[in-house]
């Protein structure tokens, strides 16, 4: 048998419910009978049942992260920072992969798992404001992305129109005036593609620069192969952009191996940045300038929020939060100092 909590009140000379409170992190627990029992703890092995405490209270210890594209960098770093978020309030985390599609997403936010999760943190690509106003379980929901409901759930999101318009506004002050945007699509639903070409578009105009459509270029995915592809029709095209803007650090990466076979240089011939801080841009043959999301405060506002809800039942309305960003400046942009 395990060590359990008598075991570590008799070795420290204390009550059950002192060491209880310990191991709770009650507040009330002076510091020298923290210290106390803490050794104990150690000395013993003990390791707290965290199934039994949430079993006591009702819940199963666990939450559902549901992203669209586990392959995708961006989503596993988030997937980890949850994990590592729900774990500071002894969570555990489930995660599922919808691929962007609208019946797995339904089937996700529909609490075919309610049985066994306390909530759902969910990244929905096709899902429809009337697939969750039909939801009929009190399993706490909280959306992150850029799609936006005008329904009770709480909603978490970077403003990606501003970040679009800094990462243009940057190339522009390193005298750039020829800025592509690589990763339009042409469906309604991929909100993000749509809100980024936005500030590209603004942020040209205000800096009475032309915006023209023939430096668009549209793709069907999200990976490498869909930047270099793009790229390649870019310049195939007879556009010479003097810049890119990329959707994101995958297209931006695919397209950046492109201009390389092409023989044009990155920063100086063309400039690139991207979007989401993925590790694999920090270490390619140029580094990649980037839009960085705060992906630890986007797992710890949702993990939180899940948490609020949970506390408080009953109907509330939704939140709108935001989570910081912040420009990566790198060789894409600058050259190797």
């Amino acid at each position: 048998m395990g060590v359990s909590l008598k075991d570590v009140a008799e070795h420290a000379g204390v009550s059950i419910k002192t060491v209880s409170n310990v191991v709770n992190n009650y507040q009330h627990v002076t510091p020298a009978m923290r210290t106390k029992v803490q050794a104990a703890i150690d000395e013993l092995g003990y390791v707290p049942n965290l199934t039994a405490r949430h079993l006591r209270k009702g819940r199963t210890g666990i939450l559902a992260l549901a992203v669209p594209e586990l392959g995708n960098p961006y989503f596993a770093e988030l997937a980890g920072a949850v994990v590592d978020a729900a774990a500071e309030h002894d969570y555990t985390v489930l995660l599922d992969h919808t691929r962007g599609e609208r019946a797995r997403e339904v089937l996700v936010s529909q609490g075919f798992r309610a049985r066994v999760i306390d909530g759902l943190i969910l990244s929905p690509i096709e899902l429809e404001a009337e697939d969750l106003r039909s939801r009929d379980h009190d399993a706490p929901l909280v959306l992150l992305g850029e799609r936006e409901y005008d329904l009770p759930f709480d909603h978490i999101a970077i403003d990606n129109v501003a970040a679009s318009r800094i990462a243009v506004r940057h190339l522009i002050g390193l005298g750039r005036t020829r800025i592509a945007f690589l990763g339009a699509r042409t469906d309604r639903s991929n909100r993000p593609a749509h809100l980024r070409l936005r500030g590209w578009r603004e942020e040209l105009t205000a800096a009475g620069l032309p915006a023209p459509d023939a430096l668009v270029a549209p793709t069907s995915g999200w990976d490498r192969g869909d930047g270099a592809e793009a790229m390649a029709r870019l310049l195939e095209s007879g556009q010479r952009p003097d810049a890119v803007f990329a959707y994101n650090d995958l297209v931006a990466i695919g397209a950046m191996r492109v201009l390389s076979e092409r023989g044009l240089r990155v920063p100086w011939d063309v400039a690139v940045v991207g979007f989401d801080d993925i590790a694999e841009g920090q270490f390619g043959a140029v580094t990649l300038t980037t839009i960085s999301p705060d992906k630890q405060s986007i797992a710890r506002l949702a993990v939180e929020s899940v948490l609020r809800r949970l506390q408080s039942p009953g109907p509330t309305g939704g939140r709108e939060l935001a989570a910081e960003f912040r420009l990566l400046e790198r060789e894409s942009t600058l050259g190797r100092r």
